[in-house]
């Protein structure tokens, strides 16, 4: 197993603890969860990094990395939901985005095409993870940012259908 594959994993193992520190309500709780949603997210972009420049792109990591992150995003939204941090809404549209675009990659997988991430997905992730982390420290203007996150989440998950509706029609 590369390194790429092993920075994959260990975002997967960050989610329970994410939760876990989430959830027991300690001093300096949300300061801690959101260091390791933080290093959740590096590891995003590091083992991308890492898979592209050292050309170590497997299967696994092709449909693990982004079962990753969406793994630890839906962990915590979810999370400040409950903690009423977020509005049901927003995560409901973020959620709903992401398993229409993982449904529409499926398709794409079965007809033999591969969906590269746009550059509207990556701008997805990046103000996700800015907003995500803005409103676990309540920092001033979170709502904005959550906005933003879900206009970019609306317009990613159009433009990802506009340029693949072929693989949505019937075939005759």
């Amino acid at each position: 197993m590369n390194l790429a594959n092993k920075l994959t994993i260990l975002r997967i193992f960050l989610v329970p603890i994410f939760l876990f520190i989430i959830a027991i309500k300690v001093k300096y709780g949300n300061y801690i969860a959101t260091a390791v949603f933080i290093i959740a997210a590096l590891t995003d972009t590091l083992d991308g990094y890492i898979a592209r420049s050292k050309n170590q792109i497997t299967r696994f990591g092709k449909f693990m990395d982004p079962l990753a992150d969406k793994l630890i995003v839906t962990a915590a939204l979810i999370s400040m939901v409950e903690m009423k941090k977020l509005p049901t809404w927003v995560v409901m549209i973020i959620v709903a985005r992401e398993f229409a675009i993982t449904g529409l990659r499926a398709i794409a997988a079965s007809e033999g095409v591969v969906i590269a991430a746009s550059k509207w997905g990556k701008l997805k992730t990046v103000t996700q993870i800015i907003a995500i982390v803005a409103a676990l420290m309540e920092l001033p203007y979170n709502d904005v940012l959550i906005s933003l996150a879900v206009i970019i989440t609306i317009i990613s998950g159009v433009d990802y259908i506009i340029k693949n509706k072929k693989l949505l029609n019937p075939r005759e």
